[in-house]
């Protein structure tokens, strides 16, 4: 059988009323079409390390309208593919007014789908989630939503360490790990090349942020774990080609047309018009080492309006201040960047976030001495213990950045209380990392409700006896015993207090949020293999809970 010129994709990125744009990897230089209905959008690929890729942006359709496509390379069909077992990909664009449906979830491990990948990293609920849709479910979202460790660059599997094997030493330093854009490349390739995944990615919208994984774990937890990375022989290599590579694979997607014809990087794309494929590597090298370097030359960070909901992405590791006399989760341009960003007036604001805003208050008030310490509150020897402890059990939440933990709980109040314009229903806090998943509410008298729906992980469970722990230090005697030490080194309190509404739950999930005139309907949903069917699990309902539209009612589920 003859090799397909597709490498990966097609993706199906950024779409509104309309305009869609369509992403692939292919095998060589080319010319990629999308066609639909009689009409073809054309672009041209650009290179990067030897790989080959094209978004082509689609405009002119129309609002509201079901369209299936098919992709080009050098006039030859490539997507669907011949024997596709799933339906034919679809681009539907908004209907304005239409109510918000958008899946969510982090932390996706690519292994194989079979009883040995099942039984070490639980079923996919992102493959279980494609299968539902591809067999009519009603849970088809507007959008797909990826909140960090789409890809693991420290954690790798068996099938990423072979191909690590077959091009260099792995008993070099960064061994398992991954070292520069080659082996990146072959990541993504493990992690979207399923066909399930891969019709459900050229069918569905998707935005994504990063989280630590995506380049290596605690990434800029502080500024003493980056002098530690930087003394190495391969972090420079590793951060350049992690942030290259998102550019590519991920953030370049994410953006309107408007706002990519911004991007210096897509101008030279978007500009070039020689008979050779324009080669990128160097350009996009110097751009994430200045990315690096200078978090304030560029926002990974971006804002969507659907109609009267208003979803905010967050940058939440690239954007750092790490300087001890300054230190935030987010720096002092990204800060007020957000600020403008939380604005009244609608229905629901979102605030997707990789890391949790709201921990359970035990692990927040850990987190939150643990700064303290590690910053010096106790003296010398103290700060080297809190330092260790931060990085040995991942204390690096927004709880242990304070300066950005109060000012973004006190921007969220303004909002919710509608100093900010009409107070939205809710704000709500979307997020991952944590591997496990719950719901908690902050406690208020009235006005919006302000929230935080985890969704963790899609594919990488926790171990069974770190389960406990994690009880213990959300829920258990970390509460008390936490609230006590934060006191002990004065740091401030919260302007508010929340309580957990529903979980924890461990499940490996995918969630389903929807918008409708009786509240917020939030949904998790995992995989369940039945008579030993590895490969086509059922979709079964976690959890569910509707956050009722008027103020004050009780939360159902």
């Amino acid at each position: 059988m003859a090799t397909s010129p597709l490498v990966l994709g097609p993706m199906l990125r950024y779409v509104d009323e309309t305009s869609a744009s369509v992403w692939v990897e292919t095998r060589a230089g080319c010319r990629v079409g999308v066609h639909l209905e009689g009409r073809a959008w054309h672009a041209r690929t650009f290179a990067v390390h030897g790989h080959h890729y094209a978004l082509v942006e689609l405009d002119g359709l129309e609002a509201g309208t079901e369209h299936p496509y098919r992709v080009e390379i050098d006039g030859q069909q490539v997507w669907p593919e011949p024997d596709a077992e799933y339906p034919a990909p679809m681009i539907v664009t908004r209907t304005p007014g239409r109510p918000l449906r958008m899946a969510y979830g982090s932390c996706r491990t690519s292994v194989p789908h079979d009883r040995s990948g099942n039984r070490t990293h639980g079923v996919d609920s992102m493959r279980t989630f494609a299968l539902a849709v591809a067999e009519g479910s009603d849970i088809r979202p507007d959008l797909l939503l990826f909140l960090g460790d789409q890809v693991y660059a420290d954690l790798t599997s068996k099938e990423m360490q072979q191909f690590i094997r077959a091009r260099r030493d792995i008993r070099k330093e960064p061994g398992k790990e991954l070292k520069d854009f080659e082996e990146y490349a072959h990541l993504y390739w493990l992690a979207w090349s399923d066909d399930a995944n891969r019709w459900l990615l050229s069918t569905v919208p998707t935005a994504m942020i990063f989280d630590d994984h995506d380049v290596r774990d605690d990434w800029n937890a502080s500024l003493d774990w980056k002098k530690k990375m930087e003394a190495t022989s391969w972090w420079h290599g590793r951060i350049v080609a992690g942030l290259a590579s998102y550019w590519v694979y991920q953030h370049l997607g994410n953006l309107s047309p408007q706002e990519r014809a911004d991007d210096e990087l897509w101008q030279r794309v978007a500009g070039h018009h020689g008979d050779e494929e324009l080669d990128l590597s160097d350009a996009l090298d110097a751009f994430a080492d200045r990315a690096d370097q200078d978090p304030t030359s560029f926002r990974w960070s971006y804002s969507r309006d659907f109609d009267d909901v208003r979803l905010i992405v967050v940058d939440s590791r690239a954007a750092r201040d790490l300087t001890p006399s300054a230190r935030g989760l987010l720096d002092a341009e990204e800060l007020a960047w957000f600020d403008e960003q939380l604005r009244g007036g609608f229905r629901h604001v979102l605030v997707a976030t990789s890391l949790p805003f709201l921990l359970p208050m035990g692990l927040h008030h850990v987190e939150a001495w643990d700064e303290a310490i590690a910053q010096g509150a106790w003296g010398r020897a103290p700060a080297w213990i809190g330092e260790r402890l931060r990085q040995a059990v991942d204390l690096e939440h927004w709880a242990a950045f304070q300066n950005s933990f109060q000012a973004v709980a006190r921007m969220v109040t303004e909002l919710a209380d509608g100093e900010r314009g009409p107070a939205p229903q809710t704000v709500t806090f979307l997020s991952g990392d944590v591997h496990y998943s719950y719901l908690a509410e902050v406690e208020r008298e009235g006005g919006g409700r302000i929230l935080q729906a985890v969704c963790s992980p899609v594919r990488n469970p926790l171990p069974r006896f770190l389960r406990w722990f994690a009880v213990v230090m959300s829920y258990g005697a970390a509460t008390p015993v936490g609230a006590a030490a934060a006191r002990s080194v004065k740091v401030p309190d919260a302007p508010f207090r929340w309580h957990t509404v529903k979980g924890p739950w461990f499940d490996n999930n995918l969630a389903l949020l929807q918008d409708g005139p009786d509240g917020l309907h939030l949904t998790w949903h995992t995989g369940k293999v039945d008579d030993g069917d590895e490969l086509h699990p059922r979709l079964e309902e976690v959890a569910s809970v509707t956050v009722p539209a008027a103020s004050g009612a009780a939360i159902v589920g």
